[in-house]
């Protein structure tokens, strides 16, 4: 997930060139977007946190179903990878937005990057705790005594603070085990609890052979704390654009804009997920079918039902919760994600606001206050 781009560990590697130039204000490479193309579309640059996949199918449909051109833009996606961090390259001047994890994100924004959450696209945390139904680990207070997985670098504070609400200290009262950005470790009982995401790790565990029955496991072979529930969930996915860019009345306009497409991509992939799993494997995922189409349906879900103010709105409350356990929740090394409260320019609802009323003018629904997900088979490997 994605999430793997934006490890704190990359994020403090690059600090020293994200805060240079975030404090620039020469012009950097990629910043291009006051300037007008050929045939009069404006050139916007956008970076991913990871490879192509479900998990960005929203901008991936804006392109393909022309929504950015229909704004007068002419949108460029960056792939992510291991060693792309993408708020880094936001503040460099190398991408015009970019999307990125908040607590990650504002991490570098401590550190001197000027950024600035401009639309939450993820209105709920898709990271997940997975056992086996045998562990009987139903909640954080059962994780005592266990062997507990989870990624590191910036990904366990969920994790971390959701068992230290139940009483456990994450340092002595797990057995903390440095897990892969796999499933392997529970499925050979190596890890007792594994972290996953919704839409990625969880599926290749419903992909795989139960060696007991000879077919695939079944959600019913499984426990799945869901932090949302715990209390302890932080927002994830949002669109990350340079904070002092934002001073240009040109930008100001050309984020509206990009930001207007971009839900309606989400809009239509909400409406049309098997025709937007196309558009994913068309843009080059290595990913399976199924594994896809699952992905893009359990994305689906942290988007939908959106607030009432519209997809892509931050919720304050929201944000406040991720701001506390950023700042309290501690790590295994005894680090937090902030030492103090992100400033007011660290998001803004004003560009939202106006490209959701342009949805609304067009009919769009942005809301979908009775959403609900299809059913979804995945096949042996996401085939």
């Amino acid at each position: 997930m994605s999430r793997r781009s934006l490890r704190l560990l990359a994020v403090a590697a690059a600090l020293s060139a994200a805060v240079t130039a975030a404090c620039s204000t020469t012009p950097q490479a990629g910043d291009s977007s006051t300037t007008p193309a050929a045939g009069g579309l404006t050139p916007v640059s956008l970076q991913l946190q990871w490879f192509t996949q479900g998990q960005f199918a929203g901008y991936l449909a804006a392109k393909e179903m022309g929504y950015y051109s229909d704004q007068g833009l002419d949108v460029t996606i960056k792939e992510g990878g291991v060693d792309i961090v993408p708020q880094t390259v936001l503040a460099q001047g190398q991408a015009d937005y970019a999307i990125a994890w908040v607590p990650k994100a504002l991490a570098s924004r401590e550190q001197g990057a000027g950024i600035t959450d401009v639309a939450q696209v993820y209105q709920r945390s898709g990271t997940r705790q997975v056992s086996f139904k045998e562990k009987n680990i139903t909640g954080p207070a059962q994780l005592a005594g266990k062997k507990v997985g989870n990624w590191g670098f910036g990904n366990e504070f969920e994790l971390f603070a959701g068992m230290s609400q139940a009483g456990i200290v994450p340092a002595t009262g797990v057995t903390l085990v440095q897990q892969q950005f796999d499933m392997q470790g529970l499925l050979s009982g190596d890890i007792d609890a594994a972290q996953a995401m919704s839409y990625n790790e969880y599926a290749q565990v419903l992909e795989a052979k139960n060696p007991a029955t000879g077919r695939l496991y079944q959600p019913s072979d499984f426990n799945v704390i869901n932090w949302n529930d715990v209390g302890t969930a932080m927002l994830q996915d949002a669109i990350w654009a340079n904070t002092e860019k934002l001073s240009d009345p040109v930008y100001q306009d050309t984020t509206t804009r990009f930001i207007a497409a971009s839900l309606k991509g989400w809009v239509y992939c909400r409406d049309n997920v098997q025709a937007c799993r196309d558009i994913v494997v068309k843009a080059g995922s290595k990913l399976g079918a199924s594994h896809q189409l699952w992905q893009i349906n359990e994305v689906n879900k942290l988007i939908w039902p959106s607030p009432a103010a519209g997809a892509g709105s931050i919720d304050t409350a929201a944000w406040a919760q991720t701001v506390k356990v950023a700042r309290t929740a501690v790590n295994a090394d005894g680090q937090t994600v902030l030492t103090k409260d992100p400033d007011a320019q660290a998001y803004t609802n004003d560009y939202v606001a106006k490209a959701i009323d342009m949805l609304k003018a067009q009919g769009v629904d942005v809301v979908d206050s009775s959403y609900k997900p299809i059913t979804v088979t995945l096949n042996p490997g996401g085939s």
